[in-house]
Order: structure tokens, then C-alpha cells, then sequence
């Protein structure tokens, strides 16, 4: 018997006797490294998850570098991540941050020195005021380009290699920033940069909440659809729309539909009358025109906009089984059919309900998050815990729940990450079990949430509505 044939006896023996042939170690030696991580929830289906090793396990999680970086404002938002980026003529591992006004900044996320900064021209005008911006920046797939929001109404596209803007930038996606604010992530669709406006803190009025396809290139504005005065497909006065917010202001903001041919995006209180105003409404529009497909509003619509009670004050979630998750300030989720979101296939006359399954929060409280999606689970954070659910059939099934509070979770190489913005700490998880394996240290926060990539957790700390002037980056490293 020749030693090939040997050695094949003796491997099917092995894999008949039930030992899987190292089968868990060549699926490990097979998986690649996440190297990148270039915008809010990791890409523009919004999912904050992957199966991709990042460097970091259940083993040495808990025994981390720990590296604090000085910032010039807070970073309200999520940091985005390049793995050997061109910076300055040299190779660097960049984070990228953008505060609460405006100034974007690469940090090398191995030393924590400060590459570059874009301070946007007359930021003393809004400096330490409460116009702030607490959108997460973007970068392009060449990674030549980050994209990033000022609270002046504007988005600038900067070379990522010296943080220059680029001719025919910045460009203006608000008349009105001082009632419109630029509250949810950037998102890109084909050729198009995605980006949306939502209201302050308070609520002032007027403000239309409405999304803008801009042209990656020429930084021109190709569509734009508002959720209020919505036969008026351009950019408007919000003072000329008869009726007032509609925010667009879930930290995913737009979440693009797999294949980029369709965009969800949900809004928060305003009026609702299913053809030119949708307040408290989940919606789909067309990619790239940005037009109406479908539309689910609740039933209770009238007193979630007389309560404050936004639904789009969390994100919806792409979820397995073609389902759609949303939850709101009324500290109810809801998950729905994407064919139909209100029941009814699209191109009906717009009905509110028809969602699949409705129960409580994690918490009971409101959500300003956006969960993970993971495999068939979904994980959920409010101010009053966390909680993990199996997708089966046409809802969600309750797999753990604990009392931590959470901002956006994420799912990274094997283990759940969740920032506890009021305790200022960061837990890793099992996902499966719940089972916290360890707990970093950080300061306390408001929407910020963690990115886990390349051997790096990165969490901004601090809360915009502070308006200060100065804040941190927490940077924990295997190196």
C-alpha cells in the first residue's frame, strides 16, 4: 500500500469515527481578516456583523492594549477603519473620526498620533454652539476618498492620503442647517453618496427630514426625496412645506437593500396622510432615482407624533427571510415583510399596520440604536438592557436578555460587542449564550458605538449635546 493511500485510510477512519478531521482548524486558517471597516455598521446593508477574524478572541480580549487619543470635540457617532492606507507618502493603519463640529480627523490607529485634520471653513460660527453634526463619515471602495458632514448643511469629500477637499465639493444638502441637522451616517449606492437630515434637539421648527443622492464624482445633487411636501422632489426651504419634521435620525440612517436598487430609510414625528407626508413611517424608495415604492406606517400613528414618540428613532434591519425589524421611542419593535411593508404588495394605495409581530424592547425603553445582525440572530440594545433573538418564520424568538444598557451592538470575529454609553464600558459577549467574557474600561457616551477590525476596538466616548470642545478616542490593540 503506497503512503498516499495509507494516509487517506487513515483520514476517513478519523472522519468516520467522528473526529471531523481538524475540519474547525482549516475553516479558521480559511477565514479571512476584516482589514477594513469604511463605514457605520460596516456596509450599506448596515448589519454590523461579520464572520471575518479581526485579530481579537474570546482568549486575549481581555487582555488588550489600552491607548487614549486626545480629540479636538466629541465623536458622537462610530469611528471608520483602513488598513494601509496611503497617508503622507507613507502606509498607516487610519481611524477616522469626524466631531460633533465638523472637524474630521485620521488617526493612526497604532500610535494614536493625528495624520491630518479638516477644520470646515467658519466653524467659529457654529463652534460650541448647539449645531452640531453626528453623522459617521464614509469612505469610498478605492479608499481614495472619505466623505464627511459638517453642521453648516454640508458634505465634503476629502483625499484620504492629506484630508484636502476635492474641486466641485463641498456640497450643500440643507438650506436651512440651523433647524436641519445632519444627524444619521453616510451611506454610498452605486455612484451616488447618500446622506440625510433630520432636526435638533428640542425639535425647533421648521426642518424637512428628506435624503440626497449626490454624485460621487461631481459632488452635484441627482435626487432627493422629502418625507414631507414629497411631490416636491428637490431640495426645499423646510419653511415653504407646510408641515414640519419627519426627522431622518437613526444612526443607520439610509440602509441600502442588497444589490443597491432600493433604500430604506425611516422617519420620526410629523404628520401623516399616505401620499405627500409620511412622519412615523418606514419607507422604501428606487435607487438611484430615490422614488416611492412602499410604505409602512402604525396604526397608532396619530399618538406616536402627538407623544414624541418617533418610530425612526432606531434603524431599520435588513433581517434573513426577506423580514425587516424596526423599533422606536414607543419601546415597541415591529418586524415586517419586506414585499409588503404595510401588507399590501407595493404600488397600493398606502394602509397603516401590517406588520408580522410586534413585542417589547429589551429594556421597555426607547431605542436610538442599530442592532447587529447576525447569521439568523438579531441583537438589540436600549437604555434598559440587551437582548439577543433567533430569526424563525416571520418573527423573532427570544434566545438571551440582560439588564446592560447598549449603544449599537456589533458582531466581530466570533464575539458581540456592546458599549454601555451611561456606565462608559464596553462588554464582549458569546454571542450565542449571552455570556460576558470581559469588560473594558471607557467614558461614558451617548450615541457612540464600537468598531472591532484589524486587531483594533475603537470607541469614541462623550456626548455631542455637551457641546464641548475637546473629547477622546479609545483605542484598544493586540499590539
Amino acid at each position: 500500500m503506497s503512503l498516499i493511500v495509507a494516509l487517506s485510510c487513515v483520514l476517513a477512519a478519523l472522519s468516520a469515527s467522528g473526529y471531523a478531521l481538524a475540519s474547525s482548524r482549516a475553516s479558521v486558517a480559511t477565514t479571512p481578516r476584516l482589514s477594513d471597516w469604511p463605514e457605520f455598521g460596516l456596509n450599506p446593508q448596515r448589519t454590523d456583523a461579520t464572520d471575518e477574524t479581526t485579530g481579537i478572541t474570546a482568549a486575549n480580549v481581555g487582555h488588550l492594549h489600552l491607548r487614549t487619543v486626545a480629540l479636538p470635540g466629541t465623536v458622537d457617532s462610530s469611528a471608520i477603519y483602513v488598513h494601509q492606507a496611503s497617508v503622507g507618502g507613507a502606509r498607516h493603519n487610519v481611524a477616522i473620526v469626524t466631531t460633533e463640529y465638523g472637524i474630521t480627523l485620521a488617526i493612526d490607529a497604532d500610535s494614536g498620533r493625528i495624520l491630518w485634520r479638516f477644520v470646515p471653513p467658519g466653524i467659529a460660527a457654529w463652534r460650541g454652539s448647539a449645531q452640531i453634526t453626528t453623522a459617521s463619515p464614509i469612505v469610498d471602495a478605492s479608499h481614495t476618498y472619505v466623505y464627511a458632514a459638517s453642521p453648516n448643511g454640508l458634505v465634503h469629500k476629502l483625499s484620504l492620503a492629506g484630508g484636502r477637499e476635492q474641486a466641485g465639493w463641498p456640497a450643500r444638502i440643507t438650506p436651512a442647517p440651523h433647524t436641519e441637522k445632519l444627524t444619521a451616517s453616510l451611506n454610498i449606492a452605486g455612484d451616488d453618496l447618500l446622506a440625510t437630515t433630520g432636526g435638533y434637539y428640542g425639535d425647533a421648527p421648521p426642518y424637512v427630514g428628506h435624503i440626497v443622492a449626490v454624485s460621487l464624482a461631481s459632488g452635484r445633487i441627482e435626487h432627493v426625496f422629502n418625507t414631507l411636501c414629497a411631490n416636491r422632489a428637490r431640495i426645499i426651504n423646510p419653511a415653504t412645506c407646510s408641515a414640519s419634521d419627519s426627522a431622518i435620525l437613526s444612526r443607520a440612517g439610509p440602509v441600502v437593500e442588497p444589490g443597491a436598487k432600493r433604500v430604506l430609510i425611516a422617519t420620526g414625528n410629523a404628520p401623516y396622510n399616505g401620499t405627500t407626508d409620511f412622519g412615523d413611517s418606514v419607507i422604501e424608495l428606487t435607487l438611484p432615482d430615490l422614488k416611492l415604492r412602499q410604505v409602512y406606517t402604525p396604526t397608532d400613528q396619530a399618538r406616536l407624533n402627538t407623544g414624541d414618540l418617533d418610530l425612526g428613532s432606531g434603524s431599520p434591519a435588513l433581517l434573513p427571510g426577506n423580514l425587516v425589524w424596526i423599533a422606536g421611542k414607543d419601546g415597541l419593535q415591529r418586524v415586517l415583510k419586506l414585499a409588503a411593508l404595510d401588507g399590501y404588495p407595493p404600488g397600493s394605495r398606502p394602509r397603516t399596520g401590517g406588520q408580522l409581530q410586534t413585542l417589547s424592547t429589551p429594556g421597555g425603553q426607547q431605542v436610538f440604536t442599530t442592532p447587529a445582525v447576525w447569521r439568523r440572530l438579531l441583537f438589540v440594545a436600549d437604555g434598559g438592557g440587551t437582548s439577543a433573538y433567533r430569526v424563525s418564520g416571520h418573527g423573532l424568538h427570544p434566545l438571551w436578555q440582560n439588564s446592560t444598557p447598549g449603544s449599537s451592538p456589533i458582531v466581530a470575529g466570533g464575539l458581540l460587542y456592546v458599549y454601555n454609553p451611561s456606565g462608559g464600558a464596553i462588554t464582549a459577549y458569546q454571542p450565542t449564550s449571552g455570556h460576558a467574557i470581559t469588560t473594558l474600561a471607557a467614558a461614558s457616551g451617548h450615541w457612540n458605538s464600537p468598531i472591532v477590525v484589524d486587531g483594533h476596538l475603537i470607541e469614541p466616548t462623550g456626548d455631542a449635546n455637551d457641546h464641548l470642545l475637546t473629547g477622546s478616542l479609545v483605542i484598544y490593540s493586540t499590539r
